[in-house]
C-alpha cells in the first residue's frame, strides 16, 4: 500500500496513476476534497483518499493511525505535496517563508516520522521524497522554496543512513521543468524564463509528469532494492546543461 501526498494533481496525480496501474493500493492525501474525490473515482477501488492540510502538523499522527487502521502498514510513502511562491527576496515576509517551510519541509518530516514508526514495526518500507532543480542550482525569486527543497535532499541522505539498517529505503526524485499547472503558471507568463529553461535543457523540452512517476515507481520497486539515499534528477539533462 502506498501513500501519496498531493496525489490529486500534477506530479502526485501522475504518480498515483502509475502506482495503481501496477496494482498498488494507493491512498492520496490533499486539502481539496473535490479534487481528491474526482481522482479516486477515476482510478477506482485501488484508490482511496484522506482530506488533510499537512501544514496542520498536529493532525498528522491521527491521519497515519487512521490509514494504518483501515489499510494496514504503508509500504511506500511519496512525499510530493508542496507549494511555491515567486517573489523578490526582499519582499518575502517572515510569514511567507515560514508557510513554505512548514508545508514543504516540516510536514514531510512529521509525516515521515509517523509512517516510519509503522514501517519499523514491519521491518520494511520505502520513502520517496520529491525535491526540485531549485536545490541543484540557484533560481531567482524562489528563496523559501529553494531552502525547503535543499533541506529535503539533506534529510533524504540522513534518513537513508539511519533507517536503511532497519529495512527502510529512502530516496529522492529531483524533477526538472515538468509540464504541470504549477510550472505553466511560472513559465507561460514569463517567456524569457521559459526560453532560458529550454535552452539549458539538453533534451530541449519540458518533461511529462509521467516521467517523474516512472522514477518514483522504479525507486519504490524491488528493482531498486539495493538503492538508498540517492537524489535522482529527472530533468532532461537540465542540471548538467550549459
Amino acid at each position: 500500500m502506498a501513500i501519496v501526498t498531493g496525489g490529486a494533481s500534477g506530479l502526485g496525480l501522475a504518480t498515483t496513476k502509475k502506482l495503481i496501474e501496477n496494482n498498488i493500493k494507493t491512498i492520496i492525501i490533499g486539502r481539496d476534497e473535490n479534487k481528491l474525490k474526482a481522482a479516486a473515482s477515476t482510478f477506482g477501488e485501488l484508490c482511496s483518499y484522506k482530506v488533510c492540510d499537512l501544514s496542520d502538523l498536529s493532525a498528522i499522527p491521527t491521519l497515519v493511525d487512521e490509514i494504518t487502521a483501515e489499510y494496514g502498514t504503508p509500504d511506500i510513502l511519496v512525499n510530493n505535496a508542496g507549494i511555491n511562491m515567486k517573489k523578490p527576496f526582499t519582499e518575502v515576509t517572515d510569514q511567507d517563508f515560514q508557510q513554505i517551510i512548514q508545508t514543504n519541509l516540516t510536514s514531510v518530516f512529521v509525516l515521515s516520522r509517523e509512517v516510519i514508526k509503522k514501517m519499523t514495526e514491519a521491518g520494511s518500507g520505502c520513502i520517496i521524497n520529491i525535491s526540485s532543480m531549485a536545490s541543484q542550482y540557484g533560481i531567482p525569486y524562489v528563496i523559501a522554496y529553494t531552502a525547503s527543497k535543499s533541506a529535503i535532499e539533506g534529510m533524504t541522505r540522513a534518513m537513508a543512513t539511519e533507517l536503511s539498517p532497519q529495512g527502510i529505503r529512502v530516496n529522492c526524485v529531483a524533477p526538472g521543468f515538468i509540464a504541470t499547472d504549477m510550472s505553466a503558471k511560472a513559465l507561460n507568463n514569463d517567456p524569457e524564463r521559459k526560453n532560458k529553461v529550454l535552452s539549458r535543457t539538453p533534451m530541449g523540452k519540458l518533461g511529462d509528469p509521467e516521467d517523474v512517476a516512472e522514477a518514483v515507481l522504479y525507486l519504490s520497486s524491488d528493482a531498486a532494492r539495493y538503492i538508498t539515499g540517492v537524489i535522482l534528477p529527472v530533468d532532461g539533462g537540465n542540471s548538467i546543461g550549459f
